[in-house]
């Protein structure tokens, strides 16, 4: 997942949310009985990680400052980008999961700030 955010700390807004977020994923699977994600999951998760079960994310995060209209437009692109790379859309904007849409005027699935200060 890739996605611009500002905090005053990215590193733990990061990590609150993939924990919250891995939680509620693995529950679901669990109340589904989707044991082939669930072993799936287990099966990927780093073996040093003694603490728990499954493992939804990745380790780790790559957070980068964002300096201006020129690294905006760059980063944005690769992000709309990625779903046509993979072949899962001919277009960014017919990826329900994007932000393309919101900024090619199309309503999204959440609300995006499109207009950038620096």
């Amino acid at each position: 997942m890739h996605l611009v955010a500002t905090s005053p700390d990215p590193s733990k807004e990061i990590g609150d949310f993939k924990s919250f977020t891995a939680r509620k994923i693995v529950d679901l699977l669990v109340d589904c009985h989707a044991h082939v994600l669930l072993n799936q999951l287990a099966f990927f998760k780093k073996r040093s990680k003694k603490d728990q079960e499954y493992q939804v994310w990745q380790e780790g995060s790559h957070p980068q400052q964002i300096q201006g209209q020129e690294m905006m437009r760059q980063k944005l692109e690769y992000m709309h980008l990625n779903p046509v790379k993979r072949g899962y859309v001919d277009d960014p904007v017919h990826w329900r999961y994007s932000s393309a849409r919101n900024y090619a005027g199309l309503p999204g699935l959440i609300d995006v700030q499109t207009d950038w200060l620096f």
